[in-house]
């Protein structure tokens, strides 16, 4: 039976709910071309829903009570805006642009209060935990560092030329794969402790395929008693190791705080397009969030946008304005995700996308697909990136990359 999880595995004041879920019904929407693809997701279950006020949910009630599981693929923003993709792209897509879910039973773990609960008729949990062994090949990257270092250099002249301020710039990691991909997505949330982790399983086609993300990264959520629509974009990583003058070094980095200042702003723009007029707030400009622990864990600087969605938007009117996260794209948005396309040799797929779910009872909550691999038959994909600005040093950004992969490295024990 496919299994589907929602992972909280840090703050439980900020990830506080673990989703352990069977599916019982999966839809994934094709057509030939993006027109066609449109008209599909329209009427797909769960994105018409519009967003609604409900006392279902209350501070000692699990925000998901049935529902609808997600997966958007990057490539799905340039099915919402066609213009975000480069004039010559020519990209095959491996990866299905929305996988989706239905999840009638499943297990909730409230990590504040250590209890659990059942939603429908979830099977019995075996006794004997299911053999988790799992072997992945050397990872080699699409680029190697000389090659992303002179796309580096490539984007900086963009910024340069007055094209656009950041562009988030990423190259994949892949190797081969066999065994339990249920083992890879464990030893991944043992290693980052993820706040917003996912993990899905399913076949596309005959190919049978896993996201595991350990995802530090809120994209968006929304509470149907407070009626707030949150997203919690990040910029700016150092070791989770770190000394505290190195914490610091964070705190004070003006190229930092430059960088999540202007996705704070994005942010800002998109959630505006769908809110009533003066809702949108930053409720904390930047704070510095400890994810996972040692070498594989990272220190991030992460700020809190809301807003107020106007009456009658639905989901697929929330992700047509605000799909992809800013903070993998870059600003302005459209322009940043052209360079995107033209810079990176493959698509990303599921990464940097969003996962997460829409429940009946209103509430839903996404990630960012970042420190996410990506299981298709006998590869694994695990992307990594870094926000360029003007100031951006080509051979630090590489190395920000090998950082972001500590947690692959730590989970496959390589």
């Amino acid at each position: 039976m496919p299994l589907a999880v929602l992972w909280s595995g840090g703050e439980p004041a900020k990830s506080r709910w673990t989703v352990l879920g069977s599916v019982s019904q999966e839809s994934i929407p094709r057509a030939q071309d993006l027109a066609g693809l449109i008209q599909l997701l329209v009427k797909q279950p769960g994105l018409a829903v519009p967003l609604r006020t409900s006392p279902v949910h209350g501070n000692y009630t699990p925000p998901f009570a049935g529902g609808w599981m997600l997966a958007m693929s990057y490539e799905l923003g340039s099915v919402f805006e066609p213009s975000a993709r480069d004039v010559g792209s020519r990209k095959q897509l491996a990866w299905p642009v929305l996988v989706s879910q239905r999840i009638d039973n499943a297990y909730i773990f409230d990590h504040a209060r250590q209890l659990w609960w059942a939603v429908g008729s979830p099977p019995k949990l075996s006794a004997e935990p299911a053999p988790a062994a799992f072997e992945v090949g050397t990872l080699m990257s699409n680029m190697g560092d000389g090659e992303y270092m002179r796309r580096v250099r490539r984007v900086l002249e963009y910024i340069r030329a007055g094209d656009v301020y950041q562009v988030n710039l990423a190259h994949r990691l892949r190797g081969s794969f066999s065994g339990s991909r249920r083992g890879l997505f464990q030893n991944l949330v043992n290693a980052a402790a993820p706040w917003m982790g996912a993990y899905m399983e399913f076949d596309d086609g005959d190919v049978p395929c896993a996201i595991a993300s350990a995802s530090p990264e809120l994209f968006v959520e929304y509470s149907p008693v407070s009626r707030r629509i949150t997203t919690r974009p990040m910029k700016g990583t150092r070791r989770g190791d770190a000394s505290a003058s190195q914490a610091g070094e964070l705190r004070e980095s003006v190229k930092d705080q430059a960088e999540l200042t202007m996705i704070v702003d994005l942010m800002r723009n998109d959630l505006g397009r769908i809110s009533e007029l003066g809702s949108v707030r930053v409720e904390t400009p930047r704070d510095i969030e400890s994810h996972g622990a040692g070498t594989s864990g990272v220190l991030q600087a992460t700020a809190t946008v809301s807003a107020t969605p106007n009456a009658g938007v639905t989901w697929l009117d929330v992700f047509r304005m605000i799909f992809p996260g800013g903070s993998v794209t870059g600003a302005p948005k459209i322009r940043a995700m052209q360079i995107i396309d033209e810079l990176e040799p493959h698509p990303r797929g599921p990464y940097c996308g969003a996962i997460g779910y829409i429940s009946d009872c209103g509430h839903a909550a996404f990630n960012i697909a970042i420190r996410t691999a990506c299981v298709r038959g006998e590869t694994v994909d695990y992307s990594v990136g870094a926000g360029l600005v003007a100031d951006s040093d080509p051979a630090s950004e590489w190395d920000e990359t090998l950082l972001k992969a500590g947690v692959m490295r730590a989970a496959i024990g390589k």
